[in-house]
């Protein structure tokens, strides 16, 4: 189950967090998020340490703690996505899928005249279709 999911600017700055679970564990998410950026940063500065290539956007797991599993995710303009997720037993092509429809409507949330680029994303359009990939995360590849 997904429990947190991120979209972070270039800069580091949070332009959209939003948590799955009770209001509790919100504060904690968050900081799990705000650890990860170092672990990414980790890997896009060294590519001989870690696995993917320099055009790999998907960075696999980041790292893991003891009830969560945090997965990343690079943009070719250096915005990362970050999800967190209590399955332990998660197949990356699930992964992979959810990052490329994050990523798609990610796009066509910045795409909007409206939003100004970099700053937080509000759109309540985003927001439904980032819960309904949520929802369907895990239920089929082929979606």
């Amino acid at each position: 189950m997904i429990v947190c999911v991120a979209v972070v600017g270039h800069q580091n700055n949070p332009l959209y967090i939003q948590s799955f679970t009770d209001a509790d564990d919100a504060l904690k998410l968050h900081h799990i998020v705000h650890c990860s950026l170092d672990v990414v940063d980790e890997r896009v500065n060294n590519p001989k340490k870690s696995g993917p290539t320099l055009n790999e956007t998907f960075l696999g797991l980041l790292y893991p703690t003891e009830n969560y599993k945090v997965y990343g995710y690079l943009t070719n303009t250096k915005v990362k996505f970050i999800l967190v997720t209590t399955d332990l037993d998660v197949r990356d092509a699930d992964v992979r899928n959810f990052f490329r429809r994050f990523h798609a409507a990610y796009v066509d949330a910045v795409s909007n005249p409206f939003h100004v680029p970099g700053k937080k994303i509000t759109s309540r359009t985003f927001a439904d279709r980032v819960s309904t990939i949520v929802q369907s995360f895990g239920l089929s590849s082929a979606a």
